[in-house]
Formats: C-alpha cells, sequence, structure tokens
C-alpha cells in the first residue's frame, strides 16, 4: 500500500461516507402504508356512505321491507312480477304493513324496498372491499410491522355489524312492534361509528412513518389530549341518543326550541308504568335528554377549543378551531330540525354531520398527541 504524505487532504483518498442507517423502527418491515392508507380512505368514505344512507332507510321507513337476511342470494333484486309480488306478501304479514302501511300497493311498496336492499347491498361491497384488499395485502407480505390485528379487526366488527343488523330488523318482524326496536337501532348505528373513528385513527396513523410518530408523541399535550378523549366519548354518546330519538321519531314530536311544546320540562317526561322503558319508549324524555347533552357537549367543545388555543403547534389550533366550527354548525342544525319536525333533508344534513363532527374531533385529538412541528419559516416539519 503507497504510503500517503502526512499533509494530505483526508477526503482526497477517503472513500464516500456512507449515510447512517436508520434506527430499528425504520429497520423493522415497513410494508406499503400508502397503499393501505388509500384502500382505508376507501372503506372510511364507503362506511360514512352507509351511515347516511342507512339513516334515509330509517326516516322513510323503509327498514323492514325485506323480512329475510340472505347474506348472498339477496343480493339479487326481485327479477320479474312474480318475485316482486311473493316479496310484498312476506311484507304484508309484518305489524308494519298490517297497523301503519295497510292501504300500500305493490308501486309504494318498491320505493321503500329499494331504499333497504341499496343500504344491503352497500353493506356487501363493503364487506368484499374489505376481504380483497385485506387478503391482497396479507398475501403479498405488504401489512406494516403490527397492523395485522388492527386491520382483521374492522373485518371482525364489520361481520358483528352486519350480525347486528340482522338482530335489529327481527325485532320489527313480529310481536307488537311496528319499527326496529330502539335500543337495537342505537347499538347498530353506534357500532358503525366505532368502525368509522377505527378507520380514522389508522388512516392518520399511516399518514407519517413510526418513526416521525414516535419523535411527534414526545411532543404531545397531553392535558389537551385527555380533555379531547371526554369529548370523543360524550359526542358518542350523543350520536347513541340520537339514535334513540330517530328510532320512535320522538324529534318529529315537540317541535319548537328552546321549549318542547311551550314547556321547559314536558309534562309528559315520565310515565309511571313503564319505569326503565320511559328512557327507550317515552319521546318527552328521550328528546329532553339528547337536547340536554347536546348542550353539554357544545359547552365542554368549547373548553377544550380554549384550551387549544394555547397549543405551541399552529396545525393543532388549527384542527380544533375546524372542530368547533362543526360543533356550532351540528347544533344549528339538530334545533333547525327540531323547529320542522325533522324533515328528511334536515335530518340527513343532522346524521351527515354528526360523521363528521366526529372525525374532526378524532383528528384533534390524533393532533394532540402527535402535533406536528413547524420550523421558524412556519413549513410543517
Amino acid at each position: 500500500m503507497a504510503r500517503r504524505p502526512v499533509f494530505q487532504e483526508v477526503t482526497e483518498t477517503s472513500p464516500k461516507a456512507t449515510p447512517p442507517a436508520g434506527g430499528m423502527i425504520d429497520a423493522g418491515h415497513r410494508g406499503a402504508r400508502g397503499a393501505i392508507r388509500l384502500w382505508l380512505i376507501v372503506i372510511f368514505v364507503l362506511v360514512a356512505a352507509m351511515i347516511a344512507l342507512g339513516g334515509a332507510t330509517r326516516l322513510t321507513g323503509s327498514g323492514l321491507s325485506i323480512t329475510e337476511w340472505k347474506p348472498v342470494t339477496g343480493a339479487i333484486p326481485p327479477m320479474d312480477a312474480a318475485a316482486w309480488q311473493a316479496e310484498f306478501d312476506k311484507y304484508k304479514l309484518i305489524p308494519q304493513f298490517q297497523q301503519v302501511n295497510a292501504d300500500m300497493d305493490l308501486a309504494g311498496f318498491k320505493q321503500i324496498y329499494w331504499w333497504e336492499w341499496s343500504h344491503r347491498l352497500l353493506g356487501r361491497l363493503i364487506g368484499l372491499v374489505w376481504a380483497v384488499g385485506f387478503l391482497g395485502f396479507l398475501a403479498a407480505r405488504r401489512i406494516p410491522t403490527g397492523w395485522v390485528p388492527r386491520l382483521l379487526l374492522l373485518g371482525v366488527l364489520g361481520g358483528a355489524q352486519g350480525a347486528i343488523g340482522w338482530w335489529m330488523v327481527h325485532s320489527g318482524l313480529s310481536g307488537e312492534m311496528v319499527r326496529v326496536a330502539s335500543y337495537r337501532l342505537a347499538l347498530h348505528l353506534g357500532l358503525a361509528f366505532a368502525i368509522l373513528g377505527f378507520i380514522a385513527w389508522y388512516v392518520m396513523q399511516l399518514s407519517r412513518s413510526e418513526a416521525a410518530l414516535l419523535r411527534a408523541r414526545r411532543a404531545g399535550e397531553a392535558k389537551l389530549f385527555s380533555m379531547t378523549t371526554g369529548l370523543m366519548h360524550l359526542a358518542f354518546v350523543q350520536i347513541l341518543l340520537g339514535a334513540l330519538v330517530a328510532g320512535i321519531d320522538a324529534g318529529r314530536m315537540y317541535t319548537g326550541w328552546p321549549t318542547m311544546g311551550g314547556e321547559w320540562i314536558p309534562a309528559e317526561i315520565w310515565d309511571a308504568t313503564l319505569g326503565w322503558r320511559n328512557f327507550f319508549e317515552t319521546p318527552a324524555l328521550v328528546q329532553f335528554i339528547h337536547r340536554m347533552v347536546g348542550y353539554l357537549l357544545a359547552i365542554f367543545a368549547l373548553v377544550v377549543f380554549l384550551r387549544a388555543r394555547r397549543s405551541p403547534h399552529p396545525q393543532t389550533r388549527g384542527a380544533y378551531l375546524a372542530m368547533i366550527a362543526a360543533v356550532a354548525v351540528q347544533v344549528l342544525l339538530g334545533i333547525m330540525n327540531v323547529i320542522h319536525a325533522a324533515p328528511l333533508p334536515l335530518a340527513l344534513a343532522h346524521q351527515v354531520m354528526a360523521v363528521a363532527l366526529f372525525t374532526l374531533i378524532l383528528r384533534a385529538r390524533h393532533n394532540a398527541r402527535y402535533p406536528y412541528e413547524t420550523s421558524v419559516r412556519g413549513t410543517i416539519r
């Protein structure tokens, strides 16, 4: 080996420096984070559409028009006059037709049938999109380390949602009921929002690398995150209460605001013969609780927003600003629904806004836990 002069520049003969390798987090199996995130966004949009379509199905009184649960063959609608008549004859056997829709003809039945059929078809499509994506990513070994149980959970919850949906429908097919049981409707809607919440959180987690999330968590705001977690839970309770209101059409009674039928506390708020069932079956009480929790939610959201204004992270402050704006819109929509007895367009807008608000609360919560750092020039890092 040739001797190097004492004063020779080291860079003249030194090999090119190798960039440092990432840490253990980066060295792990990263998988197709971007592709999985896109797949989850598609499922999120489909689930949000499912919630809106489910609301329309309930508000149009269409949920009991299909009296059988056929997960596979049920995807094919009646194809001829005989098949349509057979479906209509099955509907005629349930209490809803006999007590509410006895004057309905075949043309009217078809209108409610298509709402329920579309709702179920969309549910099947969501299951198919999940299964194809999950099995495809699994077979290609492109799922990041630790993400298989999370993505599998979505499929399990989706399957449970289908079973609960039929359990809900079955409650209105016999006995004295002319609609589905309100508490089963609340469970069905609550699980839909839980699935939506998991998907939204996973999408936000996949938007950055594991290393970036670990760094961001060190700068997280624990108090703000805790307060927003409480707000998220309260919003979820309000969503369940909204389902109870829709389940007994309580939103179309006691119109007027801020009073209920001219009274601050309606006289019919409690029926001694019902006992605990008042919380599910008495329209005055169900709507009263929904209103009171709505006020509490708005006040708590304002408190959380004011706390978030002290955040040193501009992205976090922006997320909470969007959240409080959504709260204001949702409160206004709620009041408009009460005043106008929940017509279909307003009621659907209220339900869709609930999806937007819940998602924005989750986004603000994620930013509190994993804030985006900004440089002195205002660029996001």
